[in-house]
């Protein structure tokens, strides 16, 4: 089944815990998700901790859209907002199991190994070819595909990585035990 704007209208935290095992594919590449993390407006490592900016103004979008940006000016990442529109929540993709399009992926990053194809927020938009140009697009159309999990999945929690405020804050959401989750793995 398909997944609605109306799915992401929700809690982040509850999104996240949702999306894990969903299929997400864009132009036909991608595979399960298996890792997410979470972001609220009053979190101090969240983008929108400040409010809104040209930067971030897809974060503030309506739930269901994707809001992407360049990290250290060097990797895209890719967030599902979520929430009530103008709120600034959002889940960042951090892992997939790749399914679709593997040879693809492949060539898009210049390795072999399934593992190192989209573990990792980075690796995971290189991958998939999310650049600027997918900011603020709705992920219910094309080139989006994002599907329901057809079997529930066992969630384990920690701590975010990357972030230098929050960093205790166990909003890092991940499927136990997949090989596809980046490192360090979440262990709670």
């Amino acid at each position: 089944m398909a997944l609605r704007r109306t799915f992401f209208a929700r809690d982040v935290h509850e999104v996240a815990r949702d999306l894990l095992g969903a299929s997400f594919v864009v132009d036909g590449v991608g595979g399960t998700i298996v890792e997410v993390e979470a972001y609220t407006p009053d979190d101090p490592a969240s983008h929108s901790y400040r409010g809104r900016t040209r930067r971030n103004a897809a974060m503030f979008g309506p739930p269901g859209t994707l809001y992407v940006y360049r990290s250290y000016g060097i990797h895209w990442c890719a967030n599902v907002v979520c929430g009530d529109a103008g709120t600034g929540a959002a889940l960042l993709l951090r892992a997939l199991e790749p399914t679709h399009g593997l040879d693809v992926m492949r060539a898009r990053r210049g390795v072999e190994e399934d593992t190192l194809l989209c573990s990792g927020p980075g690796r995971l938009a290189q991958a998939l070819g999310i650049e600027a140009a997918y900011d603020g697009l709705p992920l219910d159309r094309r080139p989006f595909r994002l599907t329901a999990s057809s079997a529930s999945v066992e969630v384990v929690t920690g701590p975010r990585v990357g972030i230098a405020r929050a960093v205790e804050e166990p909003w890092r959401y991940a499927v136990k035990g997949s090989r596809f989750v980046s490192r360090p793995r979440p262990r709670a």
